[in-house]
């Protein structure tokens, strides 16, 4: 299709171009211009129309289907741009930087998942706090969670909004920890007390989506994953 339309094209601009110079020639010599001649100039003028409109929606199917077949797998590669090694040095890093006591990570938890493709990484820093994440097919970080358990009623504080800030200093190396704390404040952490089970606040920075929200009495999650 994409050869007859291109055909149609061609042959009707060059028709019609020739019909309009000797339409012009015509004219200059003060000959009556017959009917048929400008029925002829717009027909070509039509088929130059419909062979330019083919190739154009031609073109753009073939560029939406192209799109529309790229792997999911590949669309989903993107994340944090950094490996689970990575990851924990620069998050140990920030613990001492800032002297964040209690926060270290010794080892993470790597698990397989060859269904998809995927894997998944856990820490436990104690019985309230721990650390998940979701891991791409080539090995770099897609997500990470802290899971905090407690009395949602109180403030969210002590080491959960510590391993929060760490989390944040971690994603971004280039942050302080005022840096982090402005991300915390603009997710409504620090002005309002998180005492409701319907809480949800995020914010976004450098294209990651930082969000903290309350499942129920008992827990809340701090989430990093890459904006939609």
């Amino acid at each position: 299709m994409q050869y007859l339309f291109t055909t149609l094209f061609i042959l009707g601009l060059i028709a019609f171009l020739g019909f309009v110079v000797g339409m012009i020639l015509s004219i200059r010599k003060g000959n009556r211009l017959p009917i048929r001649y400008i029925f002829l100039t717009t027909a070509c003028f039509a088929i130059a129309s419909i062979g330019l409109y083919g190739m154009l929606t031609l073109s753009s199917n073939s560029t939406q289907s192209e799109v529309d077949q790229t792997p999911s797998s590949q669309i989903e590669l993107s994340g944090l741009h950094m490996t689970t090694d990575e990851f924990k040095n620069k998050f140990n890093g920030a613990v001492g930087k800032y002297r964040l006591n209690g926060l270290s990570i010794t080892r993470l938890n790597i698990q397989d998942s060859s269904e998809q493709g995927t894997g998944t990484f856990e820490y436990v820093f104690n019985d309230e706090l721990r650390l998940v994440g979701a891991v791409n097919a080539d090995e770099s970080i897609q997500e990470v969670r802290l899971y905090g358990t407690g009395d949602t009623r109180k403030p969210t504080g002590g080491i959960f909004l510590t391993a929060i800030a760490t989390l944040i200093l971690t994603t971004n190396s280039e942050y302080t920890f005022n840096d982090a704390q402005d991300v915390i404040q603009d997710i409504g952490l620090l002005d309002r007390d998180v005492n409701q089970s319907d809480f949800d606040g995020a914010t976004i920075r450098n294209g990651l989506e930082y969000r903290f929200s309350v499942q129920d009495s008992e827990h809340s999650t701090f989430e990093i994953t890459v904006a939609r």
